[in-house]
């Protein structure tokens, strides 16, 4: 009997919590978009402490609750992106040797096929946190106010982009773990004797390319400090962090250092490829490398980035967000949906 009266109390407990609570512990915040647990609620009496069940969240009350209801599309893409890079590096690097020299390399498969899919999600994925901002501004350009409402699947992009930004991140660690495994691997170490075997054939004392080794320090440590910048994005994404930090200084850090860190991440691409844009040997099948893809979008964003921060476009908008609103394109806007 009074097990029963527990669990009435219990329920009675969870429907009896102030409405403010209620919208905190959904798993949708309308003000953060941030995902929480339910809180239980505190010791009552001392003798309810036996029950190890009565604090559990009311069956009802779970089903309520949506699961991962904003990483789902970030995800979809992910996933999407990936196994599209994927396929398209395993057709230039597996089947083209095997179709065209019967060479076979599927070995490479578990190792250098994946990172070269990593650090293009990763990238991609990063642009695609800044994008819809882009987007953002130039609608507002257009409309002439801040107070029209973005398209539906804007405002849910925007919603979504510290997930992505995760997802950036997690991408960006894996593709340096898989790098630092290189010299670990098997293939390497026989491939290292080859070349040293060529050398010596070769009667070549010294194999220093001075060009080749600029290009591997420079492209390494911009990847490592773009790695850094990301860490410290991912960090202050976290709620007891971004809580202790001002809205000033949480903006300064996503929205500065993030293009900061997408540009780090271009360059690092771009010097990686070095003079490889016009080698003829790497359009395999005619199908551009990887890198050439992947540096394409971010690109983009960061030349948009620089055009809507011109002076003129930059005041406009910042007037924009302030209130201001542009009267000849509000009527302009009217009377086109009147027609």
């Amino acid at each position: 009997m009074e097990s029963r009266l527990n669990i009435t109390n219990q329920e009675e407990l969870w429907k009896m919590k102030p409405s403010r609570n209620l919208e905190e512990d959904d798993c949708l915040n309308k003000d953060s978009g941030e995902t929480s647990m339910l809180k239980r609620p505190g010791l009552l009496h001392s003798h309810q402490a036996t029950h190890s069940d009565q604090f559990d969240c009311p069956q009802e009350l779970q089903h309520q609750q949506e699961l991962f209801a904003k990483w789902r599309l970030p995800i979809k893409i992910a996933a999407v992106i990936s196994s599209l890079t994927f396929l398209y590096t395993f057709l230039r690097e597996v089947i083209h040797p095997f179709v065209t020299s019967h060479q076979l390399y599927f070995y490479r498969i578990p190792i250098l096929v994946i990172n070269k899919v990593l650090p293009m999600v990763s990238i991609t994925l990063l642009a695609l946190v800044y994008l819809p901002g882009v987007i953002a501004a130039i609608v507002q350009l257009r409309n002439g106010t801040k107070y029209k409402k973005f398209p539906h699947w804007l405002d849910r992009w925007m919603l979504t982009r510290k997930q992505f930004g995760l997802l950036s991140f997690f991408f960006a660690v894996l593709h340096a773990i898989y790098s630092l495994s290189y010299p670990m691997r098997r293939s390497y170490r026989y491939k290292l004797l080859n070349w040293a075997y060529q050398q010596v054939q070769q009667n070549r004392e010294d194999a220093w390319i001075e060009h080749d080794v600029w290009r591997m320090e420079i492209y390494v440590s911009l990847g490592i400090v773009a790695l850094a910048i990301l860490a410290l994005l991912a960090v202050t994404s976290i709620p007891s962090v971004s809580d202790s930090l001002t809205w000033r200084e949480f903006n300064y850090i996503q929205s500065k250092l993030g293009i900061v860190t997408l540009l780090l991440g271009t360059i690092h691409a771009l010097i990686f490829a070095w003079n490889k844009w016009v080698d003829i040997k790497q359009f395999v099948w005619c199908t551009p490398p990887t890198f050439m893809i992947a540096v394409f979008l971010p690109i983009v964003v960061l030349i948009c980035k620089t055009i809507l921060f011109l002076p003129c476009l930059r005041k406009k908008i910042l007037k924009i967000r302030h209130g201001w609103e542009d009267v000849t394109k509000m009527n302009k806007t009217e009377l086109s949906s009147q027609l």
